[in-house]
């Protein structure tokens, strides 16, 4: 049996970006994740003990988000390196993390990277 969690949707507001401006005023960012780990256990006994917390990666997803970079690629490494750091019961996932309105000429609505583990 294959399990995974998905937790979709997290806004933050945070000061990731190139641009100065994108570094003192900031933006609003998603991030959506499923991430890879056995839960069987948990779909038999009712007990977060044998699943993963989602507050707690959500707190670790919005920990990293709260840290500036420069690009999406270094803030999506540096959020698995977290998730991979604290919940060793996860094998691998999917992230996305998106940027909304960025500041490129035209109507873009947003602008997004995602990275499979």
């Amino acid at each position: 049996m294959k399990t995974a969690i998905h937790i979709g949707s997290m806004r933050f507001y945070a000061h990731h970006g190139v641009l100065t401006q994108e570094q003192t005023v900031g933006n609003y960012f998603t991030v959506e994740t499923t991430l890879y780990t056995d839960f069987s256990q948990a779909l038999v006994s009712d007990e977060l003990s044998d699943t993963v917390n989602y507050a707690e990666v959500y707190k670790t997803i919005a920990d990293e988000m709260a840290h500036p970079s420069r690009l999406l690629e270094h803030v999506a490494g540096r959020i698995i390196a977290a998730i991979d750091r604290q919940f060793p019961q996860i094998t691998g996932g999917i992230l996305t993390v998106t940027k909304e309105k960025p500041p490129i000429p035209g109507d873009i609505r947003d602008v997004s990277v995602t990275v499979e583990w």
